[in-house]
């Protein structure tokens, strides 16, 4: 199958409307899931979820973004600004975009964008998952945030969902330009990949994919064509972790699809991945985080790592019964932001 990739040396302004919509404390949501270098626009102050898509440079790749302007937008003002980095193996138009526009209906100036190597932005070989130059993505972004002259570069802040939360807690304890940080789902997809899903994987097992890993790099040394692996199983397979099979759900079905996620990425990233771990040498994390996780996630002890380690002002919000993926869309989305919209408001006012 040929990739769809969008040509990021394509300049696009195109603007769309997006349809879809210290003190340390451990907490629970309050509700359940029961209970459910871009010009000035010149955007409609009555639109909040107006947008233009956007590029920026990361080194020699082109990064493909969409920008969501919050309601009253003036190209004369000063905003607070959010960027959101999407989950291993997705593109902005999903879950990132959601969160993205949520926030700039909240007054946020908001950057969903593509990994490097994925989605519409650049960079060979094409769906290398690579979670340190992903940690570079998020510096890339942040430099080109405090480009805009209606961005206040005071008050930037970062959001991560799943594996995009991995890299956004690294890129934070390494750039203090970025002054709060939320994470949804988080996951440390180098753990992830050490210990499996739940937690409990055997050192053996790193071996024996870290020995395909070191066979397909030498083989495709040679000549070989790259062989690729699957973020999600196939939609139906019950042998998988719940989690996963709801992930399938929404990555493989009209819910949350697109065309530049395939639900590839090269073996060889595997080594990558094992090579990574997000949520260690975090003394420099003294910005406050907000961690909004499910009570019923398999990936529930990414975030309790992560508040465990996080040295500064941190809260964990675990909202009852929701699992890993209930948080991408809909109701559970709405839980995260109750949590999410305020924290931001706070700590980037």
């Amino acid at each position: 199958m040929k990739p769809a990739f969008t040509d990021p040396n394509q300049p696009d302004a195109t603007r769309r409307t997006v349809l879809a919509g210290g003190a340390v404390a451990a907490v629970s949501a309050t509700l359940s899931m029961a209970a459910l270098g871009a010009e000035p626009p010149a955007a409609d102050p009555a639109d909040a979820t107006r947008t233009q898509e956007v590029q920026f440079p990361n080194n020699d790749i082109r990064m493909a973004g969409i920008l969501f302007f919050p309601e009253g937008f003036t190209a004369t003002g000063k905003y607070p600004a959010v960027i959101v980095v999407h989950p291993g193996g997705g593109v902005k138009e999903q879950t990132a975009s959601l969160y993205a526009s949520a926030l700039a209906r909240q007054g946020f100036l908001t950057l969903a964008f593509d990994a490097s190597h994925q989605g519409a932005s650049g960079g060979m070989p094409r769906f290398l998952d690579d979670p340190m130059r992903r940690v570079g993505d998020i510096y890339s972004a942040v430099d080109y945030m405090t480009t805009l002259p209606y961005v206040d570069n005071a008050r930037i802040g970062a959001l991560g969902i799943c594996a995009g939360s991995g890299a956004t807690v690294k890129a934070a304890s390494t750039d203090r330009r970025i002054r709060a940080i939320g994470t949804v789902s988080a996951v440390d997809v180098g753990a992830a990949f050490r210990q499996g899903w739940d937690g409990k994987g055997k050192v053996a097992d790193q071996i024996k994919t870290l020995d395909a890993a070191g066979r397909q790099r030498t083989a495709e040394a040679g000549g070989a064509a790259p062989v690729y692996i699957p973020y999600v199983p196939a939609v139906g397979d019950r042998s998988a972790p719940y989690d996963l099979q709801q992930a399938a759900d929404y990555y493989l079905t009209p819910r949350g699809q697109h065309p530049n996620a395939p639900n590839k990425m090269l073996l060889a990233s595997a080594s990558y991945m094992i090579a990574f771990t997000g949520f260690d040498r975090l003394e420099t994390l003294t910005q406050p985080v907000m961690i909004v996780a499910g009570s019923k996630a398999g990936s529930l002890w990414h975030s309790k790592a992560l508040f465990a380690r996080a040295p500064g002002r941190k809260e964990l919000a675990v909202i009852p019964g929701a699992t890993h993926m209930d948080l991408y869309d809909g109701p559970g989305m709405g839980l995260a932001m109750a949590k999410l919209g305020p924290y931001f408001k706070r700590n980037l006012a």
